[in-house]
């Protein structure tokens, strides 16, 4: 799956190969928190509904996760330095359109192309450090370095958002983007030696197609049913072909003598249980992100530099902690890692159930900290047990799997917490107006405000002198709505760590045949190539360290 047609480049070239996957990792993650931080100033400046600040989100993860296993497979067929220059200029190309945005839509437009770069990103560049470091013990450092960076984007995004924001419009938080990929192109395109995949490895369309299909309806129908109800007939139209979209890729994947993900690789039950683990979870812990980037905007009334300093003590925990934990990856099992990752996590979500509009940021700090510490535990070791439990070609497509389940997951998220949020929190509003002692008129007028345009509009209504008391009914409904997300994200956690449990068995390492020397398909390491993961730190371990125990 990874063996490549053209040598392996000069040692000077790996140096440059390291930094162009670097920069393009990089660019590839900091759209996710720089927008997410920044949801509360965009809420505000396009007059956005709670629904449509969940698609700013999903348009840019939903093209990730559709496309990041066709990514790979293209790279591997066609070149994988022509999919990283793509990925690139689909990245730029999507940063401007943001930052040109006047209106929710257009935004929508740039997050999805800046999406589909990511996922042309992703794997292009974990499969261009594989070409080039043939050693799996010493890729292991390369990859380490690889993923400080993607950890880095997501660690620093809140922070240079919030930089932008105390100065000048929210559009200018997509302008780094665009010199950056800019140029990375120019450098990648004589710095970066090509390489391809040969073999019968080739595009499985119906599956690409009907995967998409399959994710976008489903996100849609929660999105628009949260925002309106599960009854209305456009809902009930994309649920059922969300389902049907499911079956037809089952089949289209059993049929194809090349598939993009191989169903078979669901009979090992710790392979089922990453991947399980990395869709539940993710799709509580995005979806409280989503929340409390609202939280500190809407309830806090907090700027987006002092929201990301917040922020930031989830997001650094796990990258100070990648390198220890991907060492005690082959000196403690899985089975204790991973869910015990999630039952801290767990136990940090409850703990902040508790926290309203005057939680400070000391109180606020080491609960964040403590979730970053489970995240830490999850992230690192949740591929590595995925590629190890299958046998040894299909580790690369096993690492791709794992990482597209996990997009599946962000992508739900923001959309099934958001419509929680939105909707328990307009249900609570007309009592917390009540209880501020506002007339019987104003609560109509607001819960009508509520209705049509989410809870996000109430925030800009002007009703004078009741403004202040009409203002602080919204925060305790939206801290109802918060509390209910906490919960639910808690119990996806604990669901998730249960998984773990149930399923989570030592991994049988299957090694390359040594006997009868080499597989020519299968190349010296499939994991980066054919499908590597792209969710962070348990790239290193799951590439590298699994190579050597092996």
């Amino acid at each position: 799956m990874n063996a490549t047609t053209t040598a392996h480049p000069p040692r000077e070239r790996r140096t440059a190969t390291l930094v162009m996957a670097c920069v393009g990792v990089f660019v590839a993650y900091l759209p996710v928190t720089t927008v997410s931080a920044s949801l509360p100033a965009i809420q505000r400046a396009l007059n956005a509904s709670t629904s449509q600040l969940s698609w700013v989100s999903d348009a840019f993860v939903l093209p990730m996760a559709a496309l990041i296993l066709t990514a790979g497979v293209f790279g591997d067929v066609h070149g994988r330095k022509k999919v990283y220059q793509a990925g690139l200029a689909l990245s730029a190309l999507g940063a401007l359109v943001a930052l040109c945005a006047q209106n929710v839509q257009t935004l929508w437009a740039g997050q999805a192309l800046a999406g589909l770069g990511s996922a042309a990103l992703l794997p292009t560049t974990l499969a261009l450090i594989s070409h080039a470091v043939p050693d799996p013990r010493e890729r292991g450092r390369f990859i380490g370095l690889w993923a400080t960076s993607l950890t880095a984007a997501l660690a620093l995004g809140p922070v240079i958002a919030g930089t932008v924001l105390a100065h000048v419009d929210w559009r200018w938080i997509h302008l780094l983007p665009i010199p950056a990929s800019l140029a990375a192109l120019a450098c990648a395109a004589g710095l970066l030696t090509d390489s391809r995949a040969p073999g019968s490895r080739r595009l499985d369309w119906p599956g690409q197609l009907t995967a998409a299909l399959a994710i976008t309806a489903l996100v849609y129908g929660i999105i628009e049913g949260g925002a309106g109800s599960f009854t209305d007939v456009k809902v009930m139209i994309a649920l059922s072909t969300a389902a049907v979209a499911a079956v037809a890729f089952v089949l289209a994947e059993r049929a194809s003598s090349s598939p993009m993900l191989d169903l078979t690789l669901f009979r090992s039950p710790a392979f089922t249980a990453t991947t399980l683990i990395a869709m539940i979870s993710f799709l509580g812990l995005i979806g409280f992100f989503f929340a409390l980037s609202l939280y500190f905007g809407m309830v806090q009334r907090l700027s987006t530099l002092d929201a990301a300093w917040r922020l930031l003590m989830v997001s650094s925990v796990p990258l100070v902690l990648g390198a220890p934990v991907g060492r005690l990856v082959h000196r403690v099992s899985a089975r204790l890692l991973i869910p015990g990752g999630l039952l801290v996590s767990t136990a940090a979500l409850l703990t902040l159930t508790d926290i309203d509009a005057h939680t400070s940021f000391g109180s606020l700090a080491w609960r964040l900290a403590l979730l970053g510490l489970g995240m830490a535990f999850v992230i690192t070791p949740m591929t590595a047990t995925a590629v190890s439990s299958v046998p040894f070609q299909q580790a690369g497509m096993a690492a791709a799997g794992n990482n597209a389940f996990r997009q599946v997951g962000a992508a739900l998220g923001p959309a099934v917490l958001g419509a929680l949020l939105s909707g328990k929190a307009v249900d609570a509003l007309p009592g917390h107006l009540t209880g501020a002692g506002l007339s019987d008129r104003t609560v109509q007028q607001v819960t009508g405000v509520a209705e049509q345009g989410g809870i996000g509009a109430v925030a800009g209504i002007d009703l004078g002198a009741d403004t202040p008391r009409a203002l602080g009914a919204l925060s305790e409904a939206f801290l109802d709505g918060l509390h209910l997300c906490l919960i639910v994200s808690a119990v996806l956690t604990l669901l998730a760590a249960a998984v773990g449990v149930l399923l989570l068995r030592h991994p049988q390492r299957t090694a390359p045949p040594q006997a009868a020397g080499p597989d020519p398909a299968a190349g010296p390491d499939p994991a980066p190539g054919a499908g590597p993961d792209a969710g962070g730190q348990d790239a290193a371990p799951s590439l590298s360290g699994h190579r050597t125990a092996g």
